[in-house]
């Protein structure tokens, strides 16, 4: 009998994540969701074939009635699909200025990293999908914070801390093709109210935006977003490059001299000043636009100051921006 083609591709997206080098143990983040069931029924039979130990992990973010027993539900099916140890962990959402989302993606990652470092794991895989990306793509132009924004969710990355890895295998892969290979494997899947609440802006972009984009463009629309993902993430790797050269020209004790810059254009110019606004101590999720040209706005002035998020003051001596913190009182 022939292999689904959908289990299939998404056996393939994880091979390349059981080599020797990744170590031989992983964690499995599984939500009880298609996208994370079939990410994790493929990684135990690949993982079967490596010796190496599969370990799922589910997070309880304590946000919905009777979250506890859906957490042991999904701790006794992915005990069910073969992983060699199971873990789960409840954690605390703090909702921030940013919101609840975003509050219980912070502490979901948080514990999934301290969960890696308690099982000697350096890898955390993680379930998202294409779909995924081309909503984060979506999200990231409503902010219209530039190309950053728009690179949606990287393919791998480390904790704040960089001792845990995180990668996400299935980005090419739709959601229509992990709902497939459950179906192939016999796993049926849970179905987070969350993700069908009006109230949450990713549930919206889901259920409203996207149906109607593609109905209006036709077809296609979530592979060309996630496209240009990857697009931006290649250009904005070169930016980065350029600007870490720059910001070590300009740096001077509190803040950046632009005169040692002069040769860069306006796109290396205000990346320098943001990141020293950064290093300064102003909160990079709160920090605008605006608040770097009012920054930029400052040369040459005297005694004008520009407060920033974060209890941050800006100011400047000639060509040179400075930061100092906010004086109370």
């Amino acid at each position: 009998m022939a292999l689904d083609p959908d289990r299939a591709a998404v056996r393939l997206a994880v091979r390349p994540y059981f080599r020797a080098d990744w170590g031989d143990r992983q964690l499995i983040a599984c939500s009880g969701g298609a996208d994370s069931l079939a990410l994790l029924a493929a990684c135990v039979f690949e993982a079967h074939k490596e010796a190496c130990r599969i370990i799922g992990v589910t997070v309880d973010h304590g946000l919905q009635d009777g979250s506890a027993d859906h957490t042991a539900r999904v701790v006794a099916q992915m005990a069910a699909l073969g992983v060699d140890e199971t873990a789960s962990i409840r954690v605390s959402v703090d909702p921030g200025p940013a919101g609840v989302e975003a509050g219980a993606r912070e502490a979901r990652y948080a514990a999934l990293s301290r969960l890696a470092q308690h099982f000697d794991a350096s890898l955390v895989l993680l379930g998202h999908t294409l779909d995924d990306q081309a909503e984060s793509v979506l999200l990231g132009l409503t902010r219209g914070s530039g190309g950053r924004s728009l690179q949606g969710m990287r393919r791998y990355f480390l904790d704040e801390g960089g001792q845990v890895g995180f990668a996400r295998p299935l980005l090419d892969l739709t959601r229509a093709q992990t709902e497939a290979a459950c179906r192939a494997d016999g796993i049926s899947w849970w179905e987070d109210p969350h993700n069908a609440d009006p109230r949450f802006t990713r549930s919206r972009v889901r259920h409203t935006v996207m149906p109607t984009l593609e109905r209006e463009l036709g077809p296609g629309v979530a592979q060309a977003l996630a496209r240009t993902a990857d697009q931006l993430r290649e250009d904005t790797e070169l930016i980065d490059g350029l600007v870490l050269e720059a910001q070590a020209r300009a740096r001077v004790d509190g803040g950046v001299d632009l005169l040692a810059i002069d040769d860069v254009g306006a796109a290396i110019r205000s990346r320098v000043v943001r990141n020293a606004a950064i290093e300064a101590g102003a909160i990079a999720s709160e920090l605008t636009r605006d608040h770097v040209l009012a920054v930029l706005g400052l040369l040459g002035t005297k005694g004008k100051l520009v407060q920033l998020p974060g209890h941050v003051t800006a100011y400047a001596d000639g060509e040179v921006l400075l930061f100092r913190p906010t004086r109370v009182g």
